[in-house]
């Protein structure tokens, strides 16, 4: 990917933002780095590839994405290796680009090839690299994302789009483990929907019920099927794993169920664990196995997986107004996140490939 010959126009800020930004005290999704990198689409080929200042669009009030709803975006992240602070380490950013482009086929967006994604994600961290921190729980956010530019008003899928790719330094997502409620009444996706997809409209879907969970005193939600309310799918913008009696148990995603994300932090996790000598089932989980395994002490623990946290233990699951507590002891989700991390930083060694180096 680091010799593609694709002409990328590159305009370098006057005076670069770093040093107005406190590395120990980052708050996510706040600071933006000094550049992006953007490409559009027009007369159906994608097309004027260049890194810019990071600035705001000019967008119609007509723009199509505004109203139908066009959008979608990835998430991963970049380290500074411990080893060589020189060296910047992305962690599985070919398996975003594929899954970037699974969510535009869902939603009639055009395909964006690989090769783009790679070369201005790479050229961008050249240029970005010193806003990559090296604080303890600390990274560089990144997010790719695509939207339909059509200043139209009509019902079809858009004609133009943009691509881009900003980022900004991240501190820890969470700092404690987490209470979460299991939802029952409201649902984050429905079968044949998008829930397979990182689409906009999943997460503005989400905002009321996590809002009002929030307001009873829980950090996160447990999204259930829309059907039943019966199974496990989701907790909030995460991949959720049950440590049941030693065997991990998680929700199948596709091709058997098209309502869960395939988390590429989740693909890494299960190979991890089972790298590990444990043993990993991906079924349906019903709300009832968990609580009646928490009651007979078989619940060792549970914890999300996602890239903005990594891995979130679990405090306390509530389920129809009971709460329930989860083993306080519980150390195999901490030992898990160290490895992870570990591999991401350039502390362990990777042996998988998973590491993209710029």
């Amino acid at each position: 990917m680091k010799d593609l010959a694709l002409d990328i126009r590159v305009e370098k800020a006057q005076q670069s933002r770093i040093n107005e930004v406190d590395f120990n005290n980052i708050t996510f999704g706040k600071t933006m780095s000094d550049h992006m990198f953007v490409a559009d689409y027009r007369d159906g080929k994608w097309q004027d590839l260049r890194i810019v200042p990071y600035n705001s669009f000019s967008l119609s009030p007509a723009t199509s994405s505004l109203h139908y709803g066009q959008s979608i975006f990835e998430g991963l992240k970049a380290f500074r290796n411990v080893q060589n602070p020189e060296e910047v380490l992305v962690f599985r950013p070919q398996e975003n680009a594929k899954r970037l482009n699974v969510s535009a086929e869902r939603i009639c967006m055009p395909s964006i090839p690989e090769e783009i994604v790679m070369a201005g994600l790479h050229k961008l961290l050249e240029i970005d690299k010193d806003w990559v921190p090296s604080t303890p729980d600390s990274s560089l956010y990144i997010r790719p994302f695509m939207f339909a530019t059509d200043e139209f008003l009509g019902m079809r899928p858009s004609e133009t789009y943009t691509f881009a790719i900003i980022t900004a330094p991240a501190g820890a997502y969470y700092s404690k483990a987490l209470n979460v409620k299991v939802e029952k009444e409201f649902s984050r996706t429905a079968p044949g929907g998008t829930g397979f997809a990182k689409v906009a409209g999943n997460y503005a879907a989400s905002l009321l019920p996590a809002k009002l969970a929030a307001q009873q005193g829980y950090d996160q939600l447990l999204w259930t099927d829309a059907k039943e309310h019966k199974y496990i799918e989701e907790s909030g913008t995460m991949n959720v794993m049950f440590d049941i009696d030693g065997t991990f148990v998680t929700a199948p995603t596709i091709p058997v169920e098209d309502t869960i994300l395939r988390s590429i932090t989740r693909l890494t996790v299960i190979e991890l664990i089972e790298d590990m000598g444990h043993k990993v089932e991906e079924r349906h989980i019903s709300v009832d196995e968990v609580i009646e395994s928490i009651k007979n002490g078989k619940m060792r623990g549970a914890f999300g997986i996602g890239t903005a946290v990594t891995i979130a233990p679990f405090a306390k699951i509530a389920n129809d107004g009971v709460d329930y507590e989860l083993p306080a002891d519980y150390t195999f989700s901490t030992e898990l996140k160290a490895k992870f991390q570990g591999i991401q930083k350039g502390e362990i060694e990777d042996t998988k490939g998973w590491t993209y180096k710029i």
